[in-house]
C-alpha cells in the first residue's frame, strides 16, 4: 500500500451545516497493510451499528479538523495523537445527516485497539488484501429522496460490512493507495460528494 499518492492528492472541500472529521488509520503488519475501523453502537441516533473510521463532530476546542480527527480517535479507541503520522486527506463528503466530513489518512501502530467510548461497540482492523478482493465487493444503486439514484459500495470482510459514507471514503483511499479500481457498476446520478 503506497500512501505517497494520498500525500500528494489535492482534495475537494465541501461545506455543510455541521463539520466532522475522521481518521483512516493504516496499520502495517507482517501479513500486509490493514485499516482500522470502528463499529458504531446500536444505541446511537445516527448510523447505529455501521462500520466507520474513528471520528466525529468538530468541537470549539479543536484548532482545525485534523485536530478533531485525532481527538476523536483518542476518545474512541485510545489512539494518542503522538502515535499517529498523518499522511494526507481525501475528498470531503456530505452525508444525509448534513455533516461535511473531512477524512484524514495516517499511519498508526500495530497494537491492540479497544473501544474507549460508549459510541463504539467494536474495533476492527481489516486487511487491505480482503478489502481489494472483488469477491468481497458489491455495489448497487439506491434511490435517495433528495439526490436521486446514488451508487452504494459494500465491502464484506471478516464478518463486517463497510458501506455508506465510510465505503465511499474507502473506495477513494484504495484507488489512490493500491492498484484497486472500483469495478464498473450501475449508472447512478451520484457524484463523489453526494450524500450516502
Amino acid at each position: 500500500m503506497d500512501l505517497g499518492p494520498v500525500a500528494e492528492y489535492d482534495p475537494v472541500t465541501v461545506t455543510g451545516e455541521r463539520e466532522a472529521a475522521v481518521l483512516a488509520g493504516v496499520v502495517d503488519r507482517p501479513s500486509g497493510p490493514h485499516i482500522l475501523f470502528t463499529k458504531r453502537s446500536e444505541d446511537l441516533e445516527d448510523h447505529p451499528g455501521q462500520m466507520s473510521f474513528p471520528g466525529g463532530g468538530r468541537e470549539p476546542i479543536d484548532a482545525d479538523l485534523c485536530e478533531t480527527a485525532l481527538r476523536e480517535a483518542r476518545e474512541e479507541v485510545g489512539l494518542s495523537p503522538l502515535e499517529t503520522t498523518v499522511v494526507g486527506r481525501l475528498d470531503d463528503i456530505r452525508t444525509v445527516t448534513d455533516y461535511s466530513i473531512r477524512p484524514f489518512v495516517g499511519r498508526v501502530p500495530d497494537r491492540l485497539y479497544e473501544p474507549t467510548d460508549g459510541e463504539v461497540a467494536e474495533v476492527a482492523v481489516l486487511p487491505v488484501a480482503g478489502l481489494i478482493d472483488l469477491e468481497n465487493y458489491e455495489t448497487e444503486c439506491r434511490e435517495h429522496p433528495a439526490h436521486g439514484s446514488v451508487r452504494l459500495h459494500y465491502f464484506h470482510v471478516g464478518g463486517y460490512t463497510v458501506w455508506g459514507a465510510t465505503a465511499r471514503m474507502l473506495v477513494q483511499l484504495l484507488e489512490l493507495a493500491t492498484d484497486w479500481e472500483r469495478p464498473p457498476g450501475p449508472e447512478c446520478q451520484a457524484g463523489t460528494n453526494s450524500p450516502a
